[in-house]
């Protein structure tokens, strides 16, 4: 059995696996999904392309930073169909040249499981350096997480830096991430990752370093024996143990912002979904709030929230989350885990499926296997299915009928949006409190909140006050119970 090469289009080349492109500036992105307000500085944290990834004899590190240039995917078919092979290779390619990588080659081999020692087994392993030697690769891309052992035998034989889909993920990861939180989450990650998997090229992290020779290390890294891997792994502990303090304390502050959300009884909706499934279009297209758009994976890191109104005039917010994609590392999941509150959080799930892809039912699977690690269950959640300006007729037919309560959309030009608003207010939780009050004009703040919070049926303005019925939350009918009609009128 030989590695089969992974199918291409015809008359395409495997460095031309790429994604679309962003829009022109001189493009009315008013007509689309809202202005590109952080484009200049996400371009700014692109790869250099030229930068050297060849393996070296580095004396002085506690983890390896990934540099990718040119690479060989290479992935092992354990179950499903081809299609399904040939789907996650693709997804795979995305991923690389998201890091921005130039993906060379593209392998995959039929086995029960994969090998324990090189992931593809000596024989095609050596296939393996063949192709890298042929292409020029840098860099063997693998579709799967590997253990540490498999990484170094692998590496051992094509003589070139092997890394997994877990650390290519992570490495976007950490090139997307702008804020302090979301930097610290990612660099959790890495660490968790990397620290089983610590080790240098050659004989460099191997050696002994004891007393004077250690001395550089400070208290704790000194001692009879102990060799430079050993103080490293003691170093990053170190700083995880720093990082998950400074994220406690962050947590605080998102857990202190979204108690204020719910003291005032605005209800909160999350959108999540597959990576690139346009979660960030159609909040742009919603509520004008002009954050990033990039056809790229994993372009959203840090959550973004904003405040809209329903068709009715009642205010909610909107947050976009991170997006999900198969087989997400676990370290991520764990590291994100505060910011992926918000789905668990919410009142309402807008849960967005690309219907663009030939198989958008295996993004409905994904994700939901992350709703389930973050106990989402029983958040109510709406189907969304974005970019049906290109989707096939076929795979929405199919869509609709597995979802039949789904909301088809564009955000891209608007088509379904208003039905969504619709869906979207029917399915927030309504105040539960009916009143019938007249507030003092002194009483303003009580009237803003009904306004904010609640459903107003009937207003008018009487030389008293003003006379409202309606249904508000239960905190603020404590609040307006004073000012009740019936207690007003019998007082007068």
């Amino acid at each position: 059995m030989t590695l089969n090469p992974y199918p291409l289009p015809d008359g395409a080349s495997p460095a031309d696996i790429h994604l679309d492109g962003p829009a022109s500036d001189d493009q009315d992105f008013h007509e689309y999904d809202g202005d590109q307000l952080e484009r200049a500085d996400r371009q700014a944290l692109r790869r250099v392309a030229g930068l050297s990834t060849e393996l070296a004899d580095v004396t002085e590190v506690e983890y390896r930073q990934l540099r990718l240039e040119r690479v060989v995917l290479v992935g092992v078919w354990t179950d499903g169909t081809v299609a399904d092979a040939e789907s996650s290779m693709r997804e795979l390619a995305q991923l690389a040249q998201t890091a921005g990588s130039e993906v060379l080659e593209a392998l995959y081999q039929r086995r029960d499981k994969p090998d324990a020692a090189t992931y593809i087994g000596s024989g095609k392993a050596a296939e393996l350096r063949d192709t890298v030697l042929a292409t020029g690769a840098d860099t063997v891309v693998c579709d799967g997480e590997l253990s540490p052992g498999q990484l170094i035998q692998l590496e051992d034989v094509v003589k070139v830096k092997v890394i997994d889909r877990t650390a290519l993920i992570l490495d976007i990861f950490a090139q997307h991430a702008k804020s302090r939180e979301g930097k610290a989450q990612v660099s959790l990650a890495q660490m968790e990752y990397m620290l089983p998997r610590l080790r240098g090229w050659g004989q460099s992290m191997s050696r002994q370093a004891g007393g004077r020779v250690a001395g550089g290390g400070g208290i704790g890294t000194r001692g009879p024996g102990e060799t430079k891997i050993e103080t490293d792994r003691q170093r990053i502990r170190e700083r995880m143990a720093r990082l998950r303090r400074e994220l406690r304390e962050m947590k605080k502050a998102r857990v202190t912002q979204r108690e204020s959300r719910r003291s005032n009884a605005v209800p909160s909706v999350a959108i999540a979904g597959y990576t690139n499934a346009g979660k960030s279009s159609l909040l742009n297209r919603l509520t004008g709030a002009g954050v990033l758009v990039d056809d790229s994976l994993f372009a959203t890191l840090d959550p973004k929230v904003r405040r809209t109104e329903t068709p009715d005039g009642r205010m909610f917010t909107m947050t976009d989350t991170v997006g999900f994609v198969r087989h997400l590392p676990h370290q991520l999941v764990e590291a994100f885990r505060s910011s992926l509150e918000e789905v668990a959080q919410a009142d309402l799930v807008l849960h967005v499926v690309d219907g663009s892809q030939p198989d958008p039912e295996q993004q409905l699977v994904s994700v939901r296997e992350v709703f389930a690690e973050l106990d989402a269950f029983d958040v109510p959640e709406l189907v969304v299915i974005n970019k049906a300006d290109l989707a096939d007729p076929v795979v929405l037919a199919r869509l609709r009928l597995r979802e039949p309560h789904a909301v088809v959309v564009s955000a891209r030009t608007g088509e379904g949006i208003d039905t969504l608003r619709e869906q979207v207010s029917l399915r927030l939780p309504r105040p539960a409190v009916a009143v019938d009050v007249l507030v003092p004009y002194a009483r303003g703040d009580l009237v803003s909140r009904m306004h904010d919070a609640g459903d107003i049926d009937q207003l008018e303005h009487v030389a008293e006050g003003t006379r409202i019925t309606g249904r508000v939350p239960a905190d603020l009918a404590g609040a307006l119970e004073p000012y009740a009609r019936a207690r007003s009128n019998g007082s007068a």
